[in-house]
């Protein structure tokens, strides 16, 4: 039975098709315009790739904050040089050759901010002086475990972990606002491209009519039953219908190309679509519609993300000309010996403490002139997201008034047309009679295209406007269920 019920739907909308369409043409309807799109449409991988390079960056940080390991060679060193020695008063060739290689281990502390490294540097050297012309050959071996810690100034690496975090969030944010955003444009622009559709339909019946119409007073004409003029009339009549036809089909035809480009499909495949553009009223409650934006639209928390932002700066500036201070611990051994064997027989201990402070002046007021400067920046970011929950409300508002509206132009649109309809066919029928001109028939033809045009716009604006209402409030009221999870929309109330 469901098949056979399908099979009818198909026959239906294939009987309302343009007289110009091919079998060849791929039908498309909304789900699966909207399939290409999520695809291939140039808006949602561009979006893609600014998730894909957040996502990245923040997988390179937390790549940094484990262990590196490095080790660098250089296989030789050689030198020749002269000089003066003082103590002798006499000049001297010091010629040195030599290979050494380092190992490091180097670990970021999150916590601290500070860097551990463990080193090892081993080297062969032989040098030989003019002096005494003594050779000296030997291996020497470098073991250390040095700490690098900043005091009294913020922790940089978590800061940066949280702005790429940060980044990450509203990046996924944006793409899921796209995916929103091509929904509704892909619906636009395919009831644009159904509108034209359907206004070629409209006028290849007006150029039906027409033709009918011109030969009803073509036979009158030749019959002696009406004036010559009458025909003149017909016969431009005719002509503006074929014309209109022509100017309809050009329009489809760049809606389409324009339909096309948008989702990402080959501007060379040619396509129709096809959509029940019945729009049944939906019962819609402004409470929960706006309870439902504040709670659930993600434009609030990208200014939620704008103000912690701003805030990192302002910790940024307060750090500009600080006291700060940097302690530096290392503690090793060193050895060295002519055999390699022998290199920690007498090992050196080589402990080192450095402890440095930045100890600022006077800065003109260059300091606190920059804090203010970023203050203005965050109260402006919390400025814009009042402006924007403010916004949210009112745009919702907006979509609900004309949502009742919408429906009742429906009605009207509705009766509209089935008044034009039946005035037609009473018009036809008098001016098949002789009690009517040509030129007064036209007027009713033209007339009830207009009316069909308004009656499909009004249906098609509505199913818009319900689309808008479900992007404005992520809510689905014709399915009557989120898009945005409860326990999301509590966790962000909380």
């Amino acid at each position: 039975m469901k098949t056979r019920f399908k099979t009818i739907k198909l026959l239906f909308l294939l009987a309302f098709m343009p007289a110009g369409f091919a079998f060849g043409q791929q039908l498309l309807n909304l789900d699966r315009a909207l399939e290409i799109a999520s695809q291939n449409s140039p808006d949602i991988r561009t979006s893609l790739l600014g998730l894909e390079r957040s996502q990245e960056s923040l997988n390179a940080k937390r790549a940094s904050l484990k262990s590196q390991f490095a080790l660098s060679l250089n296989p030789i060193d050689y030198s020749r040089t002269r000089a003066f020695d003082d103590y002798y008063s006499n000049w001297y060739t010091n010629e040195s050759l030599g290979a050494s290689g380092t190992f490091t281990v180097s670990q970021p502390i999150l916590i601290t901010d500070g860097t551990v490294q463990l080193v090892n540097r081993f080297g062969w050297q032989k040098s030989t002086s003019s002096t005494n012309n003594i050779e000296d050959r030997s291996f020497s071996n470098n073991l250390y475990l040095s700490l690098n810690q900043p005091l009294f100034t913020y922790n940089k690496l978590r800061l940066e972990l949280k702005e790429l975090e940060l980044d990450l969030e509203n990046s996924n944010l944006s793409y899921a606002m796209q995916k929103l955003n091509l929904e509704k444009l892909v619906t636009q622009y395919f009831y644009d491209v159904y509108l034209a559709q359907m206004s070629l339909s409209i006028t290849e019946d007006e150029l039906a009519n027409t033709e009918k119409s011109f030969d009803i007073t073509k036979n009158k004409v030749e019959a002696g039953l009406a004036a010559r003029e009458e025909l003149y009339q017909a016969e431009l009549n005719y002509a503006t219908a074929k014309s209109n036809v022509q100017n309809q089909r050009v329009l489809l035809e760049n809606y389409k190309d324009q339909f096309k480009q948008y989702i990402g499909m080959d501007i060379f495949e040619d396509f129709a679509v096809m959509s029940n553009v019945e729009a049944n009223p939906v019962e819609v409650d402004l409470q929960k519609a706006i309870d439902y934006g504040l709670g659930s639209r993600m434009e609030i928390r990208q200014r939620e993300i704008d103000i912690e932002t701003s805030q990192f700066g302002l910790i940024r500036t307060k750090a500009s000309n600080e006291f700060r201070g940097e302690m530096d611990l290392s503690i090793g051994i060193i050895g060295d010996d002519r055999k390699l064997g022998d290199i920690y027989d007498s090992p050196t201990n080589n402990p080192k403490v450095s402890v440095s402070f930045n100890v600022p002046l006077f800065d003109w007021g260059e300091k606190k002139s920059r804090i203010k400067a970023q203050e203005a920046v965050i109260k402006t970011q919390e400025l814009n997201a009042e402006q924007q929950e403010i916004q949210i409300v009112l745009d919702i508002r907006k979509v609900y008034r004309s949502l009742l509206n919408l429906e009742n132009q429906i009605d009207i649109a509705r009766q509209n047309e089935k008044n034009a309809q039946l005035t037609y066919e009473i018009n036809l029928e008098r001016y098949a009679n002789g009690d009517l001109t040509s030129m007064d028939l036209n007027l009713y033809q033209n007339q009830l295209s207009e009316k069909k045009m308004a009656y499909a716009e009004s249906l098609i604006n509505y199913k818009i406007e319900l689309l808008n209402l479900k992007i404005q409030t992520l809510y689905d009221f014709e399915s009557k269920q989120g898009i945005v999870p409860e326990e999301i929309i509590q966790k962000r109330k909380n």
